[in-house]
């Protein structure tokens, strides 16, 4: 069939005004009071456990006033859902939607490969995610003087927020489809930096204030933010100064991991190799700034890089202190090519980092002995890692007896409502829509991949015995022992107290508190006998982490049986001292059990903790009417100590 010329044929002399497949809808700022989240889904945001809360949002126990005496069941869910991140813009208007026929959420339930459920995941202005989370930890103006020129309490708030913000972006793409690109920690970094939320932005020379030596970071981002080290990928961190008219570059601080087969490092030295790998060398950037700081003598920050023992692909990067480049040289490297080296002396009289590290590698190998050890293992095998006992300080054979055990045990049993495991018999997935568990706990798994808690919940539901998932189930992280090796070691003042050998990340599992579960009168009776030392109490009041102080008008009346008595019986936890700055906090964990009540106390990382830093929390205020009884004096040594606990 012959085709008509209008129909068939194409005029290329015209020019077509092709409109886009697909076009998108200019976004503009909310207006006052407007929700810009979706109807139906409350807003990710991060509020401290004392408050101050936005409005739809009230306190959960242990840090309210009053308390839900109703015993959380297979059907009650009180934590909030986490909101996943699609798409960094900012959510349709609820009229545009239901003018695309979407008047609902923006749910979408797809099947990944292998048939895993994921759970919906509408788009959320990351904007507006970050602003809630400063809001809550009082960073949303943050000063230019503590931009410029940070201390401790800046540095200290920087890495908390930016560690619980990698985490929550890390939770919300664990339930998205794997792929090698994903980068928490720069998408984290990133946001923070742009917000303004960083400090020591001057370039200096020399100590940044508020890091101290033995400082230890999981992410090239974290030095960035807190500006130890400004390159998030480059070695060598230079400056220019003004030398008469001109300009030179001067090395500022250099990161040593192991990058170059010919690098040397050993206590108090290290030999550099300078930037460029599969050619010659040139004198330039980088090594220039060496070259030029050789000859002026200045300090140069080193941070070393050195494998995770919990992640065979990651690195801890230890602040080792100042270096100054003794000499300088070019020599032909393995590869054949021309390199720079430069040799790098470590001033005296500064604390031992990098070669503490070596020092407990040689006490795992076994090559030196622990000095002022008692017992290799305190444990005798109870635990998966060994745990030390040591006194280095005194002539004291080891702490009053009592029988180690690992486990909670229950006085009497305490009933529950019919409780029904999850089906998967592979393990529990995040975003698995069938996985009862993960419902429980709000749609997503309560630790990111390398169990690392996400943030403080009211309550986290574990799987447990009726539950078909194996013991290494990610939902299991309680469960599954110790991770990191302890000592139980002898104060110089506090008696004894709890550290580790390893170093320990933000949100990292520390262990359980076992013992026997006791009610509120027989912990009364133990504190009227004096013998409340290995106690942890559950129903005081705690202060919020890192927070502002919360209010101490109300005691909390919890459930039973959130009091915990290891004065017999009980395991590492109940060394674990009092500190008003402390570096780790408790979560209540309940586990899957269709026969009674089973609820845990678990204990996480605040912030990163270098090893052989002793391990502390805070154990809480007692209400007024109880304030002169048992009061303690504190000898903490915080900065921010009040003098006593109890």
């Amino acid at each position: 069939m012959e085709e008509s010329p209008g129909e068939g044929s194409i005029d290329k002399s015209r020019v077509l005004n092709v409109t886009p497949l697909r076009t998108l809808t200019p976004v503009f700022s909310s207006p006052p009071n407007f929700n810009s989240f979706p109807q139906g889904s409350p807003p990710f945001v991060c509020v401290p456990p004392a408050g101050p809360f936005p409005p739809g949002f009230s306190p959960f126990f242990p840090f309210s006033g009053i308390q839900n005496h109703s015993v959380p069941s297979g059907d009650h869910t009180p934590i909030s859902s986490a909101v996943p991140i699609n798409s960094f813009r900012s959510p349709e208007p609820r009229s545009a939607r239901e003018a695309n026929g979407n008047a609902g959420s923006s749910r979408r339930a797809y099947k990944a490969r292998g048939k895993k459920e994921k759970i919906a995941s509408p788009d959320v202005d990351l904007d507006v995610m970050v602003e809630n989370i400063l809001q809550s930890y009082n960073l949303v103006e943050f000063e230019e003087a503590r931009r410029y020129d940070g201390d401790k309490d800046s540095v200290g708030h920087v890495l908390l927020v930016f560690n619980l913000l990698r985490r929550q972006i890390a939770q919300l793409e664990d339930s998205k489809e794997a792929t090698l690109s994903k980068r928490p920690d720069l998408k984290a970094g990133n946001v923070l930096m742009t917000k303004g939320v960083r400090t020591n932005v001057k370039k200096r020379v020399g100590a940044v204030p508020g890091v101290e030596i033995g400082d230890i970071f999981f992410f090239r981002m974290e030095l960035c933010t807190i500006g130890l080290h400004a390159p998030i990928m480059a070695g060598i961190d230079y400056m220019s100064v003004k030398i008469s008219l001109d300009e030179e570059p001067i090395a500022v601080s250099i990161v040593s991991s192991g990058g170059y087969k010919d690098d040397v490092e050993d206590d108090d030295g290290l030999i550099y190799s300078g930037q460029g790998k599969e050619m010659d060398q040139k004198l330039e950037r980088g090594n220039l700034a060496l070259e030029k700081s050789l000859h002026r003598g200045n300090d140069i920050r080193v941070i070393r890089g050195i494998k995770d023992v919990g992640n065979p692909t990651g690195k801890v990067y230890v602040y080792d202190g100042l270096y100054r480049i003794q000499e300088s040289w070019v020599e032909k490297g393995k590869s054949g090519s021309n390199v720079f080296r430069y040799k790098l002396g470590r001033l005296p009289g500064q604390p031992d980092a990098y070669k503490l590290w070596k020092k407990i590698q040689q006490w795992k190998d076994g090559s030196i002995p622990r000095t002022g050890i008692i017992l290799p293992d305190l444990t005798s095998g109870a635990e998966t890692l060994p745990v030390s006992l040591v006194n280095d300080v005194d002539h004291e054979k080891g702490p009053a007896y009592f029988n180690y055990s690992p486990t909670l045990k229950y006085s009497k049993p305490v009933p529950r409502d019919p409780f029904v495991g999850c089906a998967c018999n592979g393990a529990c997935l995040p975003g698995n829509e069938n996985c009862d568990c993960v419902q429980k706990n709000g749609g997503y798994l309560p630790h990111i991949v390398n169990g690392v808690i996400v943030s403080q919940k009211s309550v986290i539901y574990e799987c447990g015995p009726p539950c078909r998932c194996p013991p290494t189930c990610r939902n299991r992280v309680s469960q599954g022992g110790l991770r990191v090796r302890l000592e139980v070691f002898k104060t110089k003042d506090r008696g004894w107290g709890l550290r580790s050998w390893d170093p320990i990340r933000a949100g990292a599992f520390i262990c359980v508190y076992a013992g026997e579960a006791v009610d509120d009168s027989k912990a009364q009776e133990l504190a009227g006998e004096n013998e409340d030392n290995h106690i942890f109490d559950g129903t005081r009041i705690y202060q919020p982490v890192e927070v502002l102080p919360g209010d101490l008008n109300n005691a909390p009346n919890l459930q039973y049986p959130l009091i915990i008595n290891a004065r017999n019986a009980g395991n590492v936890a109940r060394f674990i001292n009092h500190s008003c700055s402390p570096n780790l906090f408790w979560q209540p964990v309940l586990r899957g059990n269709s026969k009674e009540f089973d609820l845990h106390i678990a204990f996480y990382a605040i912030r990163h903790v270098p090893p052989m830093t002793e391990l502390t929390y805070s154990y809480g205020m007692v209400p007024p009417e109880k304030a002169d009884h048992g009061k303690k004096k504190c000898l903490c040594g915080s900065p921010k100590c009040r003098g006593f606990f109890y």
